[in-house]
């Protein structure tokens, strides 16, 4: 540990009653059957790294159950306090976990164990009544072909759900998903995706109500790969098209000036020719 550590001791007087906060608790206050000393990190105070230590009390209730009393600054977490934990959250929105690891010095593991804790509370009452608009996508989570299926609010731009695989049986796990969380399979009326034959089965056989809008993405990737055919075949035989590939198909404000000039060449020698039909 971190030579330059402050520690903060925290303890409860002699004769205090407490309340257990168990989901069986009954309401009673009772004095402390004994206690447990605990750790939990905090916050950092200027460079040190800072702990919180208490002894903290268990109860014996009148129906003979032993239940600890939890402190009301620990968090979610075992051994952290709910600040150190709302801080660990922010960082985690703004950089990748691993670096979030290095600049607070806590494990990748114990990082993601606090964020799929956060995030499953989160998603327990999640309500999903207002959805209409959703954006589905493929990515790949593992080298190879290991592949989820996203599931997105485009207003709401959230995450809804994410499901494994990338065939039609995804739009079946988001639907039951969607319906568990107060959501209306009728109600969703826009759907964007990619041209991909699963997705647009899945879509059509699950929300009857939806329209498929292709993303933009994957329509100009696949006109740009025809545009990149017809200039390779047309190069065989047009000596102005060879090594003009970054040229047709990058948009006109990343081009370089020797780029650009190329293309000028290219679109006059175009035009004369169509002139000349």
């Amino acid at each position: 540990m971190s030579k330059k550590c402050l520690r903060i001791d925290v303890d409860f007087e002699a004769g205090s009653t407490f309340t257990d906060g168990s989901d069986d608790s009954d309401g009673c206050a009772y004095k402390a059957y004994d206690s447990i000393r605990k750790e939990w990190r905090h916050l950092n105070f200027f460079e040190h790294e800072c702990y919180l230590t208490a002894r903290v009390p268990r109860v014996k209730r009148s129906d003979g159950k032993v239940r600890m009393v939890s402190p009301p600054w620990s968090g979610k977490v075992s051994g952290f306090t709910l600040l150190f934990e709302a801080l660990l959250m922010q960082l985690c929105k703004a950089m990748p976990v691993h670096n979030v690891s290095q600049l607070v010095g806590v494990s990748d593991y114990l990082i993601w164990r606090i964020l799929d804790v956060y995030i499953d509370s989160a998603k327990l009452h999640e309500d999903l009544s207002r959805v209409d608009s959703i954006g589905m996508d493929e990515t790949s989570i593992a080298k190879g072909h290991d592949y989820i299926t996203l599931f997105v609010d485009l207003k709401e731009r959230s995450t809804m759900h994410v499901s494994k695989g990338k065939s039609h049986e995804t739009a079946v796990d988001f639907v039951k998903v969607l319906e568990s969380k107060s959501g209306c399979r009728e109600q969703v009326k826009d759907v964007s995706c990619d041209m991909s034959p699963a997705f647009i089965k899945g879509v059509r056989e699950q929300l009857p109500n939806a329209q498929i809008t292709f993303d933009k993405f994957h329509i100009m990737k696949i006109i740009n790969h025809g545009v990149d055919e017809v200039r390779r075949a047309e190069a065989k035989t047009n000596p102005l098209l060879k090594g003009m590939r970054y040229t047709v198909l990058k948009n006109d404000e990343n081009l370089t000036i020797k780029q650009r000039e190329s293309k000028d060449i290219l679109l006059s020698a175009i035009e004369f020719k169509i002139s000349l039909t």
